[in-house]
């Protein structure tokens, strides 16, 4: 019998949560007209994608889990969910979220399938051949926050690619900020995760760089570059305050490269992609 904590820990339970989150976020930013058919759709259909994300590469890393202090309880590697049962649960959850999807218009399915394959066909393997693996990753990563948009509008205009955007580039501290700290573990299981490779001064380099990118993303709504999505002042104000908090913790790291601040600015990094998309949208209800 399948455990409920098993299928929590086998579909990521909290992560494909936040991730949906940012659909959300990105739907309430979109619609003109509120549907709730189609943000239940939404939301639904995009927890299953992201399941069965999370099955597709716990099913390709199951020996590589085994051997990290981290994962090595996962329901795979110990053997209280089969290779076989995971691989229907995650076919299933592939069919089932992509049609969800396809209700809501063709691009938003086609784009949930495309994140789908490059997280399980290309960057899981390629986090074994190299540190670029990251940048492939981020795309999936990135994808639900346009998703929400696409569904709400129909269209992948400026402002879809601008939401896509904002989550690509932080990304890079977050998971490499996760890099750092589980640097050992990785190592032991063979993955290449840091973007040189190793703790030094050039990965510090490379999350301080992106996570100021991240931060310009966040703010470019400001300046009526961006359509339909923008940001009014006290909006701008907000959003580049967290900002320069997650940059602060990325220069920490950078002067003092700690395990302890890679984990305060992944912490920071969680609570600012959080607020900023949060910022973003109370800004668009109260204007």
């Amino acid at each position: 019998m399948l455990s409920i904590k098993s299928l929590y820990d086998l579909t990521k339970f909290r992560l494909s949560l936040s991730v949906v989150f940012s659909s959300f976020i990105s739907y309430m930013l979109g619609y003109k007209e509120f549907d709730i058919k189609v943000l239940s759709l939404l939301m639904f259909g995009g927890f299953f994608v992201v399941a069965a994300s999370n099955i597709y590469n716990q099913i390709i890393e199951k020996d590589l889990d085994a051997l990290m202090a981290r994962t090595k309880n996962r329901p795979l590697p110990t053997n209280k969910i089969s290779v076989n049962t995971a691989l229907v649960l995650a076919v299933l959850s592939t069919i089932i979220g992509l049609f969800m999807l396809y209700m809501i218009n063709s691009k938003v399915a086609l784009l949930a399938a495309v994140s789908i394959f490059l997280y399980a066909s290309v960057y899981t393997p390629l986090k074994l051949v190299t540190p670029l693996s990251v940048f492939v990753g981020a795309i999936p990563g990135a994808l639900p926050f346009m998703l929400g948009w696409v569904a709400a509008t129909g269209e992948i205009g400026i402002e879809a690619i601008m939401l896509f955007l904002m989550q690509f580039f932080w990304q890079f501290p977050h998971f490499w900020s996760i890099g750092w700290m589980q640097n050992k573990d990785y190592e032991n299981a063979g993955f290449k995760m840091l973007p040189t490779g190793k703790k030094d001064r050039a990965t510090t380099s490379q999350i301080l760089f992106y996570s100021i990118w991240a931060v310009l993303m966040s703010i470019i709504p400001a300046f009526n570059l961006t359509g339909d999505l923008s940001l009014s002042i006290y909006g701008l104000f907000i959003v580049l305050l967290i900002g320069l908090v997650l940059i602060y913790y990325a220069v920490k790291l950078f002067n003092h490269s700690t395990d302890l601040n890679a984990k305060k600015l992944m912490l920071a990094s969680v609570s600012y992609l959080t607020l900023m998309q949060i910022v973003l949208l109370f800004d668009k209800i109260l204007r």
